[in-house]
């Protein structure tokens, strides 16, 4: 190994949009960057619960650029194998990755208990991660392991997310996280590109263009009074960071301003419950039009809305007569209590399921998508007569053109642009147009691959 070089390797996150993990190594010293679990993919639980292909015992320090799980769900892993080192995020992604990493934590002993396997993770494993867990804030700059001089940037994605921009032996590396799609209706946008030499790049969206953001709420709107009149039920897979508080948001701008009629809307994710809030808690990260309502207004409650956080009061949805909106986990449709809703309304032509998030490779709400004539859930097949219907407006993460303006000032100022956190082809795709239109030199990385920063 060359001590005196900076090296980087790409451990997770590269050929699929989930798993993000990075190390960046100099002088014996090795920085992680996020240590994310693989979602979606047939072999998930496995690459999951496998060893770590390097000695967590060598890690000096990590960096979370925020708090979805794919960026932090395996830290109760990388804890239990030995790791005692500090972990460092903005302070929200502190107190909402302390909720996911719980939730996720009650999941796998689900998940491994049907299997008859030992979880891979636990909850004593949660708290040992957050003893272990210091806060920085954005702007703010620390020296880690040593050797790594750390910047974080406000990335607008979710709440408290960020940019790393590390500085090690001569070089900048940025390590974007995941990038907001700005403007977002409660964050601040995503803070300029600042002038480095490398750039790990979030690339999800890496070969697509967004409908413009203007047009989401007017979507939202029509999806809910379409749904009314038809006296349906509006079903909205949610994600329960980020999504639910904007979709909430939205919500009660739209029955307060009275552009659509008072229908009965449930809450229905315990998660999401508790996610909100830590957002009510965080006002002063919002932009500035929502923190200037938020002095007024209860910004994720108005007239109709119920919160049901047991399984009793979910299950009494069914009894309330429509038109009326669910909003229920998971983002995806591939667990959670949504499952049990589209179970009973996927085949009712008055009602809509309506995504508002990206849909991976696998899932259930990707093939709902495809609009697929019969389903199964739970064994049951199901015809699908319901509306099927996506607003990628809200999508949390830059689209094609956006990634490309937030990199396009550092043409001619950057040595080389790595690709990462997509599906290959989007990588691929991402990584071509900044060759053809920017002259950056930018590749598409292998996982376990890793390059001398030169």
């Amino acid at each position: 190994m060359n001590n005196d070089k900076v090296q980087l390797t790409f451990a997770g996150g590269v050929g699929t949009v989930t798993g993000a993990n990075f190390l960046l190594s100099y002088e014996g010293n090795t920085l992680m960057v996020d240590c994310g679990m693989v979602q979606g993919l047939e072999d998930a639980d496995e690459r999951n619960r496998a060893a770590f292909d390097y000695d967590v015992n060598n890690i000096s320090a990590v960096v979370i650029t925020h708090a979805h799980m794919d960026h932090i769900g395996r830290l109760g892993k990388l804890v239990r194998d030995g790791y005692r080192g500090p972990i460092y995020s903005t302070p929200p992604t502190k107190d909402l990755a302390a909720l996911m990493l719980e939730d996720g934590a009650r999941i796998v002993f689900g998940e491994s208990d049907k299997a008859g396997l030992d979880p891979w993770y636990a909850q004593e494993d949660v708290s040992q991660a957050l003893s272990q867990w210091e806060v920085m804030p954005y702007h703010g700059t620390s020296v880690l392991g040593n050797v790594f001089s750390v910047t974080f940037h406000d990335a607008g994605h979710i709440l408290g997310s960020a940019m790393a921009e590390v500085a090690v032996g001569g070089k900048k590396v940025l390590f974007t996280g995941d990038l907001g799609n700005s403007p977002m209706p409660l964050l601040r946008n995503t803070a300029p590109a600042p002038e480095v030499d490398y750039v790990v790049t979030e690339s999800v969206y890496g070969d697509r263009e967004h409908e413009h953001v203007a047009d989401r709420l007017g979507k939202l709107e029509r999806a809910i009074e379409d749904t009314i009149h038809r006296g349906g039920t509006l079903i909205i897979p949610i994600f329960s960071l980020e999504r639910t508080q904007e979709i909430l948001f939205e919500i009660n701008n739209l029955v307060e301003q009275k552009r659509v009629p008072k229908v009965p809307v449930f809450l229905d994710s315990p998660l999401a419950i508790k996610v909100t809030e830590v957002y009510r808690a965080n006002v002063n990260y919002f932009n500035e039009a929502a923190r200037l309502q938020a002095k007024t207004d209860d910004l994720f409650a108005f007239p109709g809305l119920t919160l049901t956080e047991t399984k009793e009061q979910s299950k009494g949805i069914n009894g309330v007569a429509g038109p009326k909106i669910v909003m229920a986990g998971s983002g995806m449709s591939h667990a959670g209590r949504v499952i049990h809703h589209e179970r009973r309304y996927l085949s009712d032509p008055k009602s809509t399921v309506l995504f508002v998030g990206y849909q991976g490779v696998g899932t259930f709400g990707r093939l709902l998508q495809s609009k697929p004539k019969k389903v199964e859930i739970f064994g049951d097949k199901i015809r699908v007569r319901a509306h099927i219907d996506t607003i990628k407006g809200y999508s949390g993460h830059k689209d094609m053109l956006g990634i490309l303006d937030f990199l396009s000032p550092l043409q001619n100022k950057v040595t080389q642009v790595f690709c990462t956190m997509g599906e290959t082809k989007s990588s691929r795709f991402l990584a071509q147009r900044l060759r053809d239109h920017y002259g950056i030199k930018a590749d598409v990385p292998t996982l376990g691959q890793t390059v001398i920063l030169e």
